[in-house]
């Protein structure tokens, strides 16, 4: 079993860079900021049907959570001194964000009809109308 002296001797090289790298917090800060503009312009008094078509829809939304998303990327690169995973992390918080929307209590159903006509196009409406006003002709 790990004891808790070596757990936090493991992530003290993670510590000591968070302290010392100014471009670690100039991400973290960023991020943090671009995150607070996001949660703003959602949060505005709306439904919840309101905000999933704004942030499907608004540019600037977008833009901001694509801002969100590459800042706690570097910071999280620079902190682990990983690789670039670009497409996969993109993918992961798209699917993320995609399966909140589509699936949330409150506007998911609304949310998921709006695509479906979207992709699809609208159905027809459908209305039986019975032969209850035809008459049958006997010779």
């Amino acid at each position: 079993m790990i004891s808790a002296k070596d757990k936090v001797s493991d992530a003290t090289p993670y510590v000591q860079r968070a302290l010392k790298d100014d471009e670690l917090r100039d991400s973290l800060k960023n991020a943090f900021y671009a995150a607070r503009a996001v949660y703003d312009e959602l949060l505005a008094p709306r439904g919840a049907t309101a905000v999933a078509t704004r942030v499907a829809t608004d540019k600037d939304v977008q833009e901001n959570l694509k801002k969100v998303a590459e800042e706690l990327r570097h910071a999280a690169d620079r902190v682990q001194r990983k690789d670039d995973h670009t497409g996969r992390n993109m993918f992961l918080l798209l699917t993320g964000v995609a399966i909140g929307v589509l699936f949330n209590p409150v506007s998911g159903a609304t949310t998921r009809k709006w695509l479906k006509d979207k992709v699809f196009g609208a159905e027809p409406e459908f209305s039986y109308q019975g032969n209850s006003g035809a008459t049958a002709s006997t010779n």
